[in-house]
């Protein structure tokens, strides 16, 4: 059977670049995968898939990729303040894999002749437009904070962005940036550093204890509300992406509504109870949260990729248990949870 696109993919060993690949492949695309990292090998070999380990910092490692007419190369790898333990916090490490490894594979497309590069960038380069209940728009620039363990990061994030947009005037390279929230879904979901620190994130707290039929606790102002999207919405915007002819620039990828720390909290709690007994969640104001925040406005993408998400937050997670009860994507898991057993390691590759 002929395949239907050739399309590369970076950061392929990550969460958003595993679950993208299995969708490309249910399209029958032919999928060249590739990553830093060793550990999933094995797993796109039983797939079929070609694997390759690249270290997008390293020009010379590109000369281990197939030297192809791709349709589409996918761009998900990163350097990122969750991956990065305590000590080991190193501002040249961003310019380096977000930038210099982000023109080392725009230099590889435009040898190669890739029709396109899509490419997924983080939501933090908007930290300081955040609040106040207004829709963000792609048009409405960026809020840079140069403070916190993310002013690294979005820096570089978006110099690299920059990049992709010159690379578009200066070469027809044609330029798609994914801007992304936080992603859910069934996965990594479980520990990252947060300045530098091993923790669970609230999301595994709140399903941890909701199975254990503990009580759901809501700290802060519980009317606090983020713009968060369901892993298979974002899937479905990069599979829209390559099939564009026009599509061009920066997309907001959200789900384009608030969800407050309640309404997580309940739905949670509603999902994932583990007895006869009533869910239950208790606020408690008084204690703070470092939650911030924002919203984002999706017509665009709508407009110009024929994208809209299809999850609500009940949705995600009536899917969520269906994929971890699977075990499809249990190796992300364990992932995971070998990073933070590592005293050293490598430290990019998309969540």
């Amino acid at each position: 059977m002929t395949k239907s696109k050739n399309i590369l993919v970076f950061g392929a060993a990550g969460f958003v670049g595993t679950y993208l690949i299995d969708e490309l492949l249910e399209r029958n695309c032919a999928v060249f995968a590739t990553d830093m990292h060793e550990d999933s090998l094995k797993y796109y070999k039983d797939k079929g898939v070609d694997y390759t380990r690249v270290d997008i910092t390293k020009k010379n490692d590109f000369e281990r990729l197939k030297r192809e007419r791709y349709d589409a190369v996918i761009h998900l790898a990163a350097c990122q303040p969750a991956n990065i333990e305590k000590g080991r916090y190193d501002p040249r490490e961003y310019i380096e894999v977000n930038v210099v490894g982000t023109l080392n594979i725009l230099d590889f497309c435009r040898e190669n002749k890739a029709d396109k590069i899509i490419y997924a960038t983080s939501h933090r380069n908007t930290q300081a437009l955040w609040g106040g209940g207004k829709s963000i728009r792609e048009q409405d620039g960026r809020g840079m904070k140069y403070d916190g363990e993310y002013a690294m990061f979005s820096i570089s994030e978006s110099a690299a962005q920059d990049c992709v947009l010159h690379y578009q005037a200066q070469y027809g390279l044609r330029g798609i940036i994914l801007r992304l929230p936080p992603v859910y879904g069934f996965g990594p979901h479980t520990e990252i550093f947060k300045e530098g620190k091993q923790v669970k994130t609230g999301f595994q707290i709140f399903i941890e204890r909701a199975m254990a039929s503990q009580p759901l606790e809501i700290w802060g102002d519980a009317d606090l509300g983020r713009d968060i999207i369901y892993i298979k919405d974002v899937v479905s915007a990069f599979i829209l992406a390559t099939d564009s002819r026009t599509a061009t620039g920066l997309y907001n990828i959200s789900s384009g509504k608030s969800l407050t720390l309640r309404e997580q909290a309940r739905a949670i709690a509603d999902s994932f109870w583990g007895s006869e007994t009533s869910p239950q969640i208790v606020e408690r104001p008084e204690k703070p949260n470092d939650i911030e925040p924002f919203l984002y406005d999706i017509s665009k993408a709508n407009k110009e990729l024929g994208w809209s998400p299809k999850y609500s937050f009940q949705d995600m997670l009536t899917d969520y248990k269906k994929e971890m009860k699977k075990q499809r994507y249990e190796h992300l898991v364990e992932k995971r949870q070998g990073m933070f057993q590592k005293k050293q390691g490598e430290i990019y590759g998309r969540l």
